[in-house]
């Protein structure tokens, strides 16, 4: 199956345009639908608390909302003309991480901008890229909030770990990888293992019987982070997509004890497709 639905989250922030970008070319590449989201985010208040507050308050708020919403449609359309692309555009004016979850249900993959650096933001923009993957079970492509990035899926690197997560994430990813020109399979095995395994060919191989040629490496984890570690060897190889499983841990362990998948969303440096 390709991908044929793509959903991109669009803000008002300063780095949605390289979001948009990515989401525009990846559409393109694969003769993909995007939709282009914005939530505008009015606040639930209760009865007696709208009730309270001055008429011109409230028309001011929502006339805010509405103007930066049309600000958001017309990059929008500014990037898809650009490719020759269409597109659909649409509103929600719920809350942003509900209103992702609920379009995201019904795309093939849903873009994402880094949730860093974000100062006044809402909280809920910070938190989106990990809401998404965990509560979606779709895969959800994350664009660092930083860089510019001319292609995404050329130069594919795949953080393999035999988990259950990793493997989502491979078939997940299988429209992209079938349409790379490099796709790398590595294996992070632990530094006290004298005779170093190659887990990561077997998945080659299966990768192979659709067609994909992957390679199979492997490096000791030594004692750094694996986060670390992807990130480096992503910046050796060249890689445009790191592809990996979200969460093989709970989030509040990686929470308190950090975890690949919190390190990946805080220092990424390439786009990253995330499962759960």
């Amino acid at each position: 199956m390709g991908l044929k639905d793509l959903l991109v989250h669009v803000d008002n922030d300063p780095a949605c345009g390289t979001r948009l970008d990515v989401a525009a070319a990846l559409a393109a590449k694969h003769g993909a639908h995007l939709t282009g989201l914005h939530a505008m985010g009015w606040p639930r208040l209760p009865g007696y608390v709208e009730a309270g507050l001055p008429s011109s308050f409230l028309e001011e708020e929502r006339r805010l909302l509405h103007e930066r919403a049309r600000q958001a449609e017309a990059c929008f359309h500014e990037r898809a003309h650009r490719l020759g692309l269409r597109g659909e555009w649409r509103v929600d004016a719920g809350d942003l991480v509900a209103t992702m979850k609920l379009h995201a249900r019904y795309a093939d993959l849903a873009v994402v901008g880094q949730g860093l650096d974000l100062k006044d933001a809402p909280v809920d923009l910070g938190i989106l890229p990990e809401e998404l993957t965990l509560g979606v079970g779709r895969p959800v492509l994350v664009v660092p909030r930083y860089g510019v990035f001319e292609t995404v899926g050329e130069r594919v690197l795949i953080a393999w770990n035999g988990s259950r997560e990793v493997t989502r994430a491979v078939h997940d990813a299988m429209p992209l990888l079938k349409m790379a020109t490099k796709v790398t399979v590595l294996s992070i095995d632990p530094a006290h293992d004298p005779e170093p395994r190659v887990p990561s060919a077997d998945i080659a191989l299966h990768l192979a019987r659709h067609g994909i040629a992957a390679e199979a490496d492997w490096t000791p984890g030594l004692d750094i982070a694996v986060g670390d570690v992807l990130l480096s060897r992503a910046a050796d190889l060249g890689a445009d997509l790191i592809v990996m499983g979200a969460y093989g841990h709970s989030r509040m362990r990686e929470m308190v004890l950090g975890g690949a998948t919190r390190h990946m969303l805080q220092r990424m440096t390439v786009p990253v497709l995330m499962s759960h």
